[in-house]
């Protein structure tokens, strides 16, 4: 179509309506030739007409077109009292992102369909308005006495999920029940979403279950959701099991089990799906590749990761954040150090992800004076306010030596998570100023923050360090009596040192015996730990024995006998220990030091 096409044209209109299915901004532009002002010139739009445009302009999500179309509309009349357009130009409005335009039209509708109801609510639930979703569905109800049906409710799902207001979205479910709406697949695959969003995986999987028809988004939910909620072991089942259904996979079934294989450091996995995504053509999808590296760097296949990253042509920030985060965890945080540098000199734009990244790689090296220039760095950039960044700011200081910096940064902040909380104390654990550490946890929970099991663990390990045997009992009962958290191998490990420093061995040793740690071998050495410093040989005899069952492969047990022994003159236990060791394919690795070069400090 030419440029400039007056729309008074008969033959152009007809032309512009033929071609309003698969409508363009090319398409569109004959509408700024229109006149709006309505000129002798100019014959207005029938009603029709601008339906089938405002269709189109919808399905393009051509926004600006459709703006002019509505000054065109009102120019010419068209559009006054008319139900129909109005709903339409609503539609419009609503599609493109603009929720506000939405709304003026919205209310200025006074017979309101069911479609405009839906309309307006999907509107707000996917331009960022979840709460104006949900008052615009209680409203629909109670108001105006109308029914929700399978297009309102997964909206109205998304809108929960998105706000996390569980007792909202059960209501809601119960509604869809007695509705009978459950079974249909749309409505089923948005309660899915909902339960994940909710970390409810239980109650989704049981949904999932029960779903008369799955299709490929039901699959993709679930092992998205599963990734998500930090259980990427089913998430990687139900991906191995989805073919045998008959299911295909696309690049959102890809996007979703990635992640799982990075958490697991499941290279194979992460390997096969490679190959499957070469087969499909899947690889020029930059979210792929992306998601590739992070399995590789993550599994320690950071050749792998390089060719990747290498074979890129377009790096964007997450190419980069998975790539300096992959050498960190690695342990090679020079590297990542590095990484950064080029990433800048070749214009990229860090985001947060990659300054968290960064700064977990200064605190592993002990790179202050880095940390200081990339603290600086952020605050020129607005990082500052960010609770993530202030956390990694937090812990980095901490574990390069500056306890006062770390305060400081945490005093700053003008929001707190629990995360923050937990670096702040463990910083204080970190540098044996367990009664500061203590403080610190009682006041997170006197502000009404309900601490977790990583934030008992920090402060059991406060207590640990600085021999605070009283305050680590107190702990470790107020999190399982009181919070009735389940304490994981940290925590029994946590109390056995703590009992271990204070030369409490019999009561540590009954501890482990009379909780269920017994069959943890990292326990049984904080155990055999504190009986060498102590030197009580009958003790690290069981501790010793219990480690070697539990972690054959572990030399340290043999190591820690051996020089007991050794104390007491007992040279002949001595050498069975050491051809015990031998016998068992074991050897003592040589010993080791590192340091940083001045080119990264």
């Amino acid at each position: 179509m030419k440029a400039c096409v007056p729309l008074s044209s008969t033959k152009s209109l007809s032309r512009l309506l033929q071609l309003s299915s698969t409508l363009t901004p090319l398409h569109i532009h004959s509408l700024d030739c229109h006149s709006v002002a309505g000129g002798a010139a100019s014959e207005p739009l029938a009603s029709l007409q601008c339906g089938r445009l405002l269709q189109s302009l919808t399905n393009s999500r051509s926004l600006g077109q459709g703006r002019r179309l509505h000054a065109h509309m009102v120019a010419s009349g068209v559009l006054l009292d008319n139900t129909y357009l109005s709903t339409k130009l609503c539609a419009m409005y609503a599609a493109c992102g603009s929720v506000r335009e939405a709304r003026v039209i919205f209310d200025g509708i006074v017979l309101k369909s069911s479609f405009l109801w839906n309309v307006m609510i999907r509107g707000c639930a996917c331009g960022g308005s979840p709460l104006e979703s949900l008052l615009l569905y209680r409203r629909m109800l109670l108001k105006f006495g109308r029914r929700a049906d399978n297009f309102t409710y997964p909206f109205v799902l998304m809108a929960c999920g998105d706000l996390c207001l569980v007792e909202v979205g059960r209501r809601v479910h119960s509604e869809i029940i007695a509705c009978g709406y459950e079974s249909d697949v749309f409505v089923a695959n948005s309660l899915l979403s909902m339960y994940s969003k909710f970390g409810q995986m239980m109650i989704a999987h049981k949904l999932f279950d029960r779903m008369p028809v799955k299709d490929l988004t039901s699959w993709n939910t679930m092992i998205s959701g599963y990734a998500r909620n930090n259980d990427p072991a089913t998430s990687l089942w139900l991906f191995a099991d989805m073919p045998l259904t008959g299911s295909r996979l696309d690049e959102a079934t890809l996007l979703g089990v990635l992640p799982a294989c990075a958490d697991l450091m499941a290279l194979k996995q992460g390997m096969e799906i490679h190959a499957y995504i070469l087969r499909s053509g899947m690889e020029s999808n930059g979210f792929l590749v992306n998601a590739l590296i992070d399995v590789y760097a993550n599994s320690k296949f950071i050749v792998g990761a390089w060719r990747l990253f290498k074979n890129m042509c377009r790096k964007d920030t997450v190419s980069w954040n998975s790539m300096i985060s992959g050498c960190a965890r690695r342990g090679d945080a020079a590297e990542s150090l590095s990484l950064f540098r080029r990433m800048n000199l070749e214009g990229v734009v860090p985001d947060a992800v990659t300054l968290i990244a960064v700064l977990g790689a200064c605190d592993r090296v002990g790179a202050m004076r880095f940390g200081t220039s990339l603290h600086a760095y952020l605050i020129g950039k607005g990082f500052e306010n960010r609770v993530t960044v202030g956390t990694a700011l937090i812990d980095m200081y901490a574990k390069c030596g500056s306890l006062e910096c770390s305060r400081q940064v945490f005093d700053e902040m003008p929001m707190k998570n629990l995360v923050s909380w937990s670096a702040m104390i463990s910083g204080y654990g970190l540098h044996g100023r367990g009664r500061e550490a203590i403080a610190c946890f009682d006041e997170m929970k006197a502000k009404g923050i309900r601490p977790d099991e990583i934030t008992f663990a920090s402060a059991l390990s406060a207590c640990s360090h600085t021999g605070l045997v009283c305050e680590g009992r107190e702990i470790f009962y107020q999190m399982s009596k009181v919070y009735c958290l389940k304490p994981k191998v940290d925590h029994y490990s946590c109390v056995v040192d703590i009992l271990g420093r204070a030369g409490d061995l019999e009561e540590a040793y009954k501890f482990i015996m009379n909780m269920d740690a017994k069959l943890i071998a990292d326990v049984w050495e904080a155990l055999l730990s504190a009986c060498r410093v102590h030197h009580n040989v009958e003790l690290a005899e069981i501790a010793a024995r219990n480690v070697i069952s539990l972690k054959p492969e572990h030399i340290g047990p043999y190591v820690i006998l051996s020089s007991m022994y050794a104390v007491d003159r007992r040279w002949s236990d001595v050498e069975r220990i050491r051809d015990l060791a031998r016998l068992n394919g074991l050897k003592k690795p040589p010993g080791c030091s590192f340091f940083l070069s001045s080119q990264i400090s």
